[in-house]
């Protein structure tokens, strides 16, 4: 059995890297109709938004009150009008999305290969939980770390120190995968090893905290 001390430490992002962040809007697009990607989109970037604002000027808040907050906004600016029955739906499906392809057999592998897992992120403690459990990951993630820990959404320096604390090691120690390349941003200035899981082809920025490996999806981790 692996020594715990030596085995390698990957740390993923959740929503975006692991779970599809549009699943939930796709799952009830029917009743959506044609603007169910333009809704998803908007909620998700409204709900980052208000995450950053609310660290910012420290007014505290779970990342389940403001996935409710932000979708209310979407569906107002665009106009889309909608039966308590679907945005109820929606919002659960937000608690069980879909992982990508290769999650399950990605983590598996490295599992396998002696390296420890962990999810640290936004969300709060039982939505990880519930997405987790959906996705059949429980068997390959070994540490699940909230941000509500420390008191303040990511990219903040002591939501990183979460992992660190955790599994007892220096930054450096630690590989982070993430998919949004603000987080990949913070990750890098706190320390660690960053790859970043471009999985939409974008653009890159914040030249000054580049990644340390950019992959299309986790395959390449293996």
């Amino acid at each position: 059995m692996p020594d715990p001390s030596t085995s390698p430490h990957y740390v993923f992002d959740a929503y975006g890297t692991l779970f599809d962040v549009h699943a939930a809007a796709l799952r009830h697009k029917e009743a959506i109709g044609p603007a169910w990607q333009e809704l998803s989109r908007v909620w998700r970037a409204k709900h980052l938004e208000y995450t950053w604002v609310h660290a910012l000027s420290q007014r505290p808040a779970t990342f389940w009150d403001l996935a409710e907050r932000s979708l209310d906004h979407a569906l107002a600016a665009i106009g889309i009008s909608m039966s308590g029955g679907v945005r109820q739906g929606l919002l659960a499906a937000y608690r069980t999305m879909d992982v990508y392809p290769e999650v399950v057999s990605v983590l598996s592998a490295l599992k396998l290969r002696g390296a420890r897992l962990a999810i640290l992120s936004n969300g709060d403690p039982d939505m990880l939980e519930d997405a987790v459990r959906a996705a059949n990951l429980a068997d390959s993630i070994e540490v699940l770390l909230s941000v509500s820990a420390a008191g303040i959404f990511k990219p903040a320096p002591q939501t990183y120190r979460l992992a660190t604390h955790r599994f007892g090691c220096s930054p450096a120690d630690i590989s982070f995968q993430s998919s949004n390349r603000w987080d990949i941003a913070g990750a890098k200035a706190f320390g660690f090893r960053c790859v970043w899981i471009n999985r939409s082809g974008a653009a890159d920025e914040y030249p000054d905290l580049a990644p340390d490996r950019v992959l299309g999806d986790l395959t390449g981790l293996l």
